[in-house]
């Protein structure tokens, strides 16, 4: 009797492996649905996926201080996806950074964060990517130098910086925290942009969530500091920001952060949106330099004088159309410009990357595009357009030089 039942277990084993060699437990429609969900929710696609690519396949450029990194392909492919990882091995990498080789991951993979996600959660997630269409796209090279690229390293890293501990629910605080919690500092990893790093690129535990750069780009403070951060804004407010990336009069999604609406948090519940902002809203406030601009009596007509004419005239020629002069936008909040601290940045880090690189965001009301000029205005201009609307829109104006526009285009490429 034994033996039958046993014959009988590897028997059905067998017949529910697929052709791709799918374990029976990820052929579960709703164990595939939940994955779906949580790789979702933890962004997976806007680093494994290269513009033109296949879902997945990996191969986007990742640029650290040390050098460019590529992410991987993790499509269920035998030769160059995880096609034969066991779930050990997933969660394994997920929670701790090293591969089924041995090999420890970069940090730029924020197992930092994924390693408070439970088992359960990763192997939904694996189960998930395990249904999708195998992709044959090998792996790109780091292009790292010494001693950088010798990986032991991060073993020794990961002693210092890697708690490798799940995620445990406040017993002083309501469910809802709870939630978001464990999604804003779990599988959302909105700490790994938003919090700046030392010198080891370890993230600042004293600082967390006070805002960072990263890539170029301003990744802005979201604590509770209610001139730097969003304390002041209306929970309302923060919600319609992570679901659709805009909220009219403090923050429009650009760059790496529409790209985690555009991928991530548009495809959340609202139950989970609203977890997410009530867990936000409680973090203690931190100050940072950049705050959202005063509020300004603009009229819709172009000011009688200002200290950039050119960037004025380019403004009028090319940018009032759709952002209007006081800033309202024409006919979509989207391109509203009032209250955002991109407008208030005397770096303007984020207002020239969008100028020059141009942005898209997937709203519920279709796609919005913003159109790059890095080919259309010199150096010389893009610094007069950008001093011209700091001036204009925020209350802390810049000084951007040609010069330090040509060394911008030169770290974007």
């Amino acid at each position: 009797m034994t033996i039958r039942r046993s014959l009988r277990g590897l028997l059905g084993a067998a017949l529910a492996m697929t052709a791709a060699g799918a374990p029976a437990q990820e052929t579960d429609p709703a164990l595939i649905a939940r994955g779906e969900y949580l790789t979702r929710a933890a962004d997976c696609l806007a680093c494994h996926i290269t513009e033109g690519g296949k879902p997945y396949a990996g191969g986007l450029p990742v640029k650290m201080p040390f050098g460019t990194l590529y992410s991987t392909n993790i499509t269920p492919d035998k030769e160059t996806g995880i096609g034969n990882w066991s779930d050990d091995e997933f969660v394994e990498a997920m929670q701790q950074g090293v591969g089924p080789d041995g090999k420890h991951y970069y940090p730029a993979f924020p197992y930092t964060s994924y390693t408070l996600m439970p088992r359960e959660d990763i192997l939904a997630i694996k189960a998930y990517l395990f249904s999708l269409e195998p992709v044959a796209q090998p792996n790109r090279e780091n292009d790292i130098g010494f001693p950088f690229n010798q990986r032991w390293g991060i073993a020794l890293w990961n002693l210092l910086f890697l708690d490798d501990e799940r995620f445990e629910p406040d017993a002083g605080q309501s469910e809802q925290w709870n939630r978001g919690a464990y999604l804003v500092e779990g599988p959302g990893h909105c700490g790994e942009c938003h919090t700046p790093r030392h010198l080891l690129q370890a993230r600042s535990g004293s600082r967390a969530l006070g805002g960072a750069t990263i890539q170029g780009w301003a990744a802005w403070n979201i604590t509770g500091d209610e001139q730097s951060g969003i304390g002041n804004w209306p929970d309302e407010a923060l919600a319609s920001y992570l679901a659709t990336g805009v909220a009219p009069g403090y923050g429009v999604a650009g760059g790496p952060m529409a790209e985690v609406v555009n991928h991530s948090l548009r495809h959340l519940t609202a139950e989970d949106i609203q977890a997410m902002v009530v867990y936000l809203k409680s973090v203690p406030g931190q100050p940072a330099d950049v705050r959202r601009p005063e509020n300004k009596a603009l009229a819709n007509e172009p000011p009688a004088d200002s200290r950039h004419p050119l960037g004025q005239k380019l403004f009028a020629d090319a940018c009032a159309s759709c952002h209007q002069w006081d800033g309202s936008g024409r006919q979509s909040d989207y391109a509203s410009l009032r209250g955002l601290r991109t407008l208030n940045d005397p770096q303007g880090l984020n207002l020239v990357q969008v100028i020059l690189n141009g942005d898209a965001l997937h709203g519920p009301s279709g796609h919005h595009l913003m159109p790059a000029f890095s080919r259309h205005f010199n150096d010389r201009e893009v610094s007069a357009l950008s001093n011209f609307m700091l001036a204009h829109f925020g209350s802390q104006p810049g000084d951007l030089t040609p010069e330090a526009i040509a060394e911008r285009r030169l770290q974007a490429r």
